[in-house]
C-alpha cells in the first residue's frame, strides 16, 4: 500500500464508538432545535397531503370550467351562452337522478360523483374543443378536398379525443378510489355522469348557436332551430354520451371484478370498451353522412337496443350485487354480528327501504311520547323540558307557548326518526360494503388489509346494530320474506339516540388490545365464537339470537 493511501485512511474523522452507557452522555451534546444546520427533508410529504390533493384537483378544474365557458361564450354570444345554459340544465337532474339510482344497493361517495361531472363538464369538454378545433383545421389544410374536414372531425377525431378525455375520469378514480369502485354497476355510474357533464357543456355550445341562427333568420317558436336541436339533443337521445362512456365504465367494472394476478385481463378489458365507444360514438356522429334517413335508422335498429342491453346489464349487475349479500352475509349472522333475518331483508331494495320508513316512524312517534306536549298525559306547571323566554317557572303557558312548545316537540320528533332512518340506511351501506369486502377477498381482489377493514366494518354496523337490527327483521317479516303467521308489533319502544364511539361495543376496545390475536370472520370460512377468555377469544363476536 502506498504512503499516500495510508495517509488518506489515516486522515478519516474517527467514528463515536456506541456505548450504551454513555448514550445519554453523547446525545446531550447535540446542539438544540434551533441551532440546528441539517433537517429532515420532507419528500413527496406535499402531495400526499390529502387537503393538498383536494385543492389541486378542483383547481384545475375551476379553471379548466371558466375556460370552457369563456370560449362557449365566445362562440354564442352572450345571450346565445344564457339561453343554450338556461336549456342544458334541464336533461341534467334526470340524469344524475337515473345513475343514483343504479347505485342506489351500494352507493359510492358524493365526492366521486361531483368530481366524474365537473371533469366532463370542464376538463373533457375543453380538451375536446380544442383538440377537435385544431384537428379540423390541420385535416383542412392537408386534405385535397377541404369541404370534408368537418365530416371527417366529427367521425373520426372527435370520437377519438372525447372518448378518451372522459374515460380519464373513470381511470382516476378506478386508480385512487379503488375501494369504492368494485364493479360493472360503479364503472357504468362514474363513466354516465363524466358523460352527463361532457353533454351538459355541448349541449351549452350547440343550443346557443342554434339561437343565434334563429335571432339572424328572424324564427322563433316551436319550428326554430333552437327547438329542433332541443328535441334531438335533449328529448330523443339524452343518453347518447353516457350510453358511448358506459362501454368503457363496462370494462373498467369487469377489470375491477378480475383478481389481481388477472393482469393482462384488467388491461385489455377498459381498453376493448373505450375502443367500443370510440367505434359506437363515430356510428353515431356519421349516421347523417350515409342517408338523409340515417340518423333515424341507427337510432331505432342500433341506439335503441344497445341503450335496453346496458340497462339490463346493469339491472342484472345490482341485483348480483343483492345476491351477494343474501350469499356472504350469513357467516356473520352465524357469528352472531347479525340476526338471521338480517342477510334476507339486506338482500332486498324494497325490504330496505321499508326498514328506513319504520325506523323513521317509529322512532318519530316514540319521541312524540317522550317529549312534552301540551295537550299529552302527565302535563303539569312547570313540567317542561327547558326554559321558555318570557315565562315564570311554574306558570301555566298561554296558548302562543303552547304552540311553540307544540312545534318544538314536532320538530324534535322528526329529528329523531330522520336520524333513526339514516342510522338504518348508513347500516345498510356499511353491510352492503362488508359483502363485497369478503367476495372480493375469495376472489382475490383484496390487498393485504383485508382484517383491519374488515373490523371497521363491523365496528360501524355494531354502532347503528341497536337500531338497524330490528328495523330490518320487522321489514324482513312484513315485506314476506320469512313468512311469519302473524307479524308481531313493532320492536320499537324507546327513544333514538344515536350512538357514538368504541363504547356502543359490548365489551370495548380495551379487551380487543388485551386479545390482540381474536378470531375473525375470514374469506370462505363460516366463523364462530371463540373458545372462551383467552387467546383465541374474541371479545366483539356476541352470541346468537334467534329472529324477533
Amino acid at each position: 500500500m502506498s504512503d499516500g493511501s495510508v495517509q488518506q485512511r489515516q486522515s478519516q474523522p474517527a467514528v463515536p464508538l456506541l456505548e450504551e452507557q454513555r448514550v445519554g452522555e453523547i446525545l446531550a451534546a447535540v446542539p438544540e432545535r434551533r441551532h440546528w444546520r441539517y433537517r429532515p427533508r420532507r419528500v413527496g410529504m406535499v402531495w400526499r397531503s390529502r387537503t393538498f390533493r383536494v385543492v389541486a384537483v378542483f383547481t384545475v378544474l375551476a379553471i379548466c370550467g371558466l375556460a370552457i365557458l369563456a370560449l362557449v361564450r365566445d362562440q354564442t354570444g352572450t345571450q346565445g351562452f344564457l339561453v343554450g345554459l338556461g336549456l342544458a340544465v334541464l336533461p341534467v337532474p334526470l340524469l344524475l337522478t337515473a345513475f343514483r339510482w343504479l347505485d342506489r344497493a351500494d352507493p359510492g361517495p358524493w365526492r366521486n360523483v361531483l368530481f366524474a361531472f365537473a371533469w366532463g363538464a370542464f376538463a373533457a369538454a375543453l380538451v375536446a374543443i380544442l383538440a377537435n378545433s385544431f384537428a379540423t383545421r390541420w385535416i383542412a389544410t392537408t386534405i385535397a378536398d377541404p369541404s370534408n374536414a368537418d365530416t371527417l372531425g366529427a367521425t373520426v377525431i372527435a370520437p377519438v379525443v372525447e372518448e378518451s378525455a372522459k374515460a380519464a375520469a373513470v381511470l382516476l378514480i378506478f386508480l385512487f378510489r379503488r375501494r369504492e369502485f368494485n364493479g360493472i354497476v360503479d364503472g357504468v355510474v362514474i363513466a354516465g355522469v363524466t358523460a352527463s357533464g361532457f353533454a351538459f357543456t355541448e349541449n351549452i355550445l350547440y343550443l346557443g348557436n342554434a339561437f343565434g341562427e334563429d335571432q339572424q333568420i328572424g324564427s322563433s317558436g316551436v319550428v326554430s332551430v333552437t327547438a329542433a336541436t332541443f328535441f334531438v339533443r335533449a328529448v330523443m337521445s339524452p343518453f347518447a354520451h353516457p350510453l358511448f362512456t358506459v362501454l368503457t365504465g363496462i370494462g373498467f367494472g369487469l377489470a375491477a371484478a378480475c383478481a389481481r394476478r388477472r393482469r393482462i385481463r384488467r388491461i385489455v378489458l377498459p381498453l376493448l370498451g373505450l375502443v367500443l365507444a370510440m367505434g359506437m360514438h363515430s356510428l353515431w356522429n356519421g349516421s347523417a353522412v350515409f342517408s338523409p334517413y340515417g340518423f333515424y335508422a341507427v337510432y331505432a335498429v342500433f341506439m335503441v337496443p344497445v341503450f335496453g342491453l346496458v340497462t339490463w346489464l346493469v339491472i342484472w349487475s345490482r341485483r348480483r350485487e343483492l345476491r351477494t349479500l343474501a350469499a356472504e352475509l350469513p357467516a356473520y349472522a352465524a357469528a352472531g354480528w347479525l340476526s338471521p333475518a338480517e342477510p334476507l331483508a339486506l338482500s332486498s331494495m324494497r325490504a330496505r327501504g321499508f326498514a328506513r320508513d319504520a325506523a323513521r316512524r317509529q322512532y318519530a312517534v316514540a319521541a312524540r311520547g317522550s317529549q312534552y306536549t301540551p295537550y299529552g298525559p302527565g302535563w303539569a306547571p312547570g313540567s317542561i323540558p327547558g326554559a321558555v323566554p318570557g315565562t315564570m317557572p311554574g306558570s301555566v303557558p298561554g296558548p302562543s307557548v303552547q304552540a311553540a312548545q307544540a312545534k318544538a316537540a314536532a320538530q324534535a320528533a322528526e329529528a329523531h326518526g330522520k336520524a333513526a332512518a339514516r342510522a338504518v340506511a348508513e347500516y345498510e351501506s356499511f353491510a352492503t360494503s362488508l359483502a363485497a369486502l369478503r367476495l372480493q377477498a375469495r376472489r382475490g381482489t383484496t390487498g393485504p388489509d383485508f382484517a383491519e377493514r374488515e373490523l371497521e366494518l363491523l365496528h360501524h354496523l355494531w354502532q347503528r346494530r341497536e337500531v338497524a337490527a330490528p328495523a330490518l327483521t320487522y321489514a324482513a317479516q312484513a315485506t314476506g320474506l320469512l313468512r311469519p303467521h302473524r307479524l308481531p308489533p313493532l320492536p320499537y319502544a324507546q327513544q333514538f339516540t344515536p350512538p357514538t364511539g368504541y363504547g356502543a361495543y359490548l365489551n370495548g376496545p380495551a379487551q380487543a388490545q388485551a386479545h390482540p390475536h381474536a378470531q375473525y370472520p375470514g374469506p370462505g370460512s363460516v366463523p364462530g365464537p371463540g373458545p372462551g377468555p383467552g387467546p383465541g377469544h374474541n371479545p366483539y363476536l356476541m352470541p346468537q339470537q334467534p329472529p324477533r
